[in-house]
C-alpha cells in the first residue's frame, strides 16, 4: 500500500515499540492488582517520558491477563476511578452560587471519572490506540453478563468518537497489488459475504469489474478498519448471487457500467463497534469512483436486512388478531423446506413480506427513535435514500435465515446526500422513493389496526 512518509514512519516506530514491549513482558507480574499498581502511578506522573514507559508497562500487564483477571481489572476500574462524589458535591454548591464560568468549568472538571484521564495515559505509547481498541472489544464481551461495566463502555466511546472520526481516516483503495498482510485480512474481517479463498479474492479485487476500498486510522498502522467491496454493474443489481458468481462477469468494460454497487461493507475492528466514523464515509467512496470512471451514473448498494426475519416471527407472534388472517396464513409458508422454488408459494409470501418490510424499514425504531435495522441506520446516516426492496436478492441460507430471502437497494445521489442526512439527523425523517411508500401503504392493510391514508 502506497502510504505517505509520515504515515510509514509512524507505522514503523510502532512495530518497534511494541517488539520493544514484548520483550519485557515475561518480566511483568500479571495479575489485575499489579495493572491497578500500575495505573495509579502513571496516573500519578508528570514528565511526558514516564508517563510513556509507565503506560507501556501497564499495557504489557494487561496484554498477559487471563479473562477472569482482566474481569476484575474492569470492576477496579468502575469502582476505584470513578468520579469523586464528594468533590462533584463540593463543585455544584460553588455553581448554584455564582453560576459563572469558572465554576462551571470546575464542576465540569470534577464529574470526568478517573478513568477517562487513564484512558488518555494509556493511549501515549506507539500503539496505545490499537491496544485500547481492543481492550473495549474485551469489555464488550462482558458487558450482557456485567451490565455494571457499561459505564466504563461509554468513557471508551466518547473517547473513541474523538480519536476515530472522519478527519483522521485515509481512505485507500485495495487492489491485488496491495501488500499481503493487508489482503488476508480483508478475507478475514469479511463480515457480509464470506471470502472463501485466494481466488475468490483475487474475483473480487478484478480490475475490470471489481473496485475495493478501505478506511485506515495512521495510529493502528495496517490495520483497515472498514472496507468497502464495488461491483460496476449495467444498472441496479437485485440479486447478490450474481454479483458473487466468480464466472459471471456483468461487464467486459468498466467504460460500459453505469452503476456502482455497494455490495459488501464490513467494520473490521469490534472494539470499533458502534463508534461512528462520520456520515459521509460512502460519499467520499462515491467521490473517489466518480473521479477514476466520471461515466457512472448510479451509486447504490446492495444490502442485506439483518434481523427482518426474527422481526418478523416476533411481530406474528405478538400482533395477534391485528395481522390480515390471509397474511398470517402466508407467513406460515415459510417453514415449509424450499418455498422459494414453489411459485405459488413464493408469490403468496412476496405479496404480503415486501410490504411488511417496507413498514419494518420505515416504521420499526429502537429505543434512541432511529431504525430499527442498523444497516438502515449507517445508510441513512449517511444520506441514502431507500430505494428498492428486492424480492428474492439473496438465496443463499443466511440469506433467508436473517431476511427471508430480502436485500435492500440504498441509493446515493450527490446532490442529494446531505440534504437527506439534515433531514435524518435532526427531524427522523428517512429518505425514500414512491416505491417503497407504495408498499408501506400496502402494510397498512395488512395490519388492520393501522389506517391507510
Amino acid at each position: 500500500m502506497n502510504m505517505s512518509f509520515l504515515q510509514e514512519l509512524f507505522s514503523n516506530i510502532t512495530q518497534r515499540d511494541m517488539l520493544l514491549r514484548r520483550r519485557d513482558d515475561d518480566r511483568v507480574v500479571a495479575d489485575h492488582e499489579g495493572l491497578v499498581k500500575a495505573c495509579e502511578d502513571l496516573l500519578e506522573s508528570d514528565g511526558e517520558a514516564s508517563s510513556i514507559a509507565l503506560a507501556s508497562r501497564a499495557l504489557a500487564i494487561y496484554a498477559r491477563l487471563d479473562d477472569a483477571q482482566k474481569q476484575q481489572f474492569f470492576v477496579r476500574l468502575a469502582d476505584d476511578f470513578a468520579a469523586d462524589a464528594a468533590q462533584i458535591d463540593a463543585a455544584y454548591e460553588a455553581y448554584r452560587e455564582a453560576r459563572d464560568n469558572r465554576t462551571q468549568q470546575r464542576l465540569f472538571d470534577v464529574c470526568e471519572p478517573r478513568r477517562q484521564e487513564l484512558l488518555r495515559r494509556l493511549n501515549l505509547p506507539s500503539g496505545g490506540t490499537h491496544e485500547l481498541v481492543h481492550m473495549r472489544e474485551d469489555l464488550l464481551g462482558m458487558l450482557s453478563k456485567h451490565p455494571d461495566l457499561r459505564a466504563i463502555d461509554a468513557d471508551f466511546a466518547h473517547l473513541f468518537a474523538s480519536w476515530f472520526n472522519r478527519g483522521f481516516l485515509v481512505l485507500k483503495r485495495i487492489d491485488w497489488n496491495t501488500p499481503a498482510s493487508i489482503l488476508e485480512k480483508i478475507i478475514r474481517y469479511e463480515a457480509v459475504h464470506e471470502i472463501h479463498d485466494w481466488n475468490d479474492l483475487r474475483r473480487r479485487l478484478d480490475a475490470r469489474d471489481r473496485r475495493c476500498f478501505a478506511f485506515f486510522h495512521p495510529a493502528i498502522g495496517d490495520e483497515p478498519l472498514i472496507f468497502v467491496e464495488v461491483a460496476l454493474h449495467k444498472g441496479l443489481p437485485d440479486q447478490i448471487q450474481a454479483i458473487l458468481d466468480p464466472n459471471t462477469y456483468d461487464i467486459d468494460d468498466p467504460d460500459a457500467a453505469d452503476t456502482a454497487a455497494f455490495f459488501g461493507i464490513s467494520n473490521c475492528q469490534t472494539g470499533l463497534r458502534g463508534i461512528s466514523f462520520g456520515n459521509f464515509l460512502i460519499k467520499q467512496v462515491v467521490q473517489e469512483l466518480k473521479q477514476e470512471l466520471p461515466h457512472l451514473k448510479h451509486f447504490v448498494t446492495l444490502s442485506p436486512v439483518p434481523g427482518f426475519r426474527q422481526w418478523l416471527n416476533t411481530a406474528l407472534q405478538e400482533t395477534g388478531d391485528s395481522l390480515d388472517a390471509d397474511a398470517k396464513a402466508a407467513l406460515e409458508h415459510l417453514d415449509t423446506p424450499d418455498w422459494p422454488s414453489d411459485p405459488e408459494q413464493a408469490q403468496q409470501l412476496k405479496d404480503v413480506i415486501k410490504p411488511l418490510a417496507a413498514h419494518y424499514l420505515l416504521k420499526e425504531k429502537n429505543a434512541k427513535g432511529l431504525p430499527l435495522n442498523p444497516v438502515a441506520r449507517f445508510h441513512l446516516g449517511n444520506g441514502a435514500q431507500l430505494h428498492r426492496i428486492n424480492w428474492l436478492g439473496d438465496t443463499s441460507g443466511k440469506g433467508l435465515h436473517q431476511a427471508a430471502g430480502l436485500m435492500v437497494n440504498y441509493l446515493y445521489v450527490l446532490e442529494d446526500i446531505e440534504r437527506n442526512h439534515e433531514k435524518y439527523t435532526t427531524q427522523g425523517t428517512i429518505a425514500c422513493s414512491s416505491g417503497v411508500r407504495d408498499l408501506d401503504r400496502r402494510a397498512r392493510k395488512l395490519l388492520k389496526g393501522d389506517t391507510v391514508k
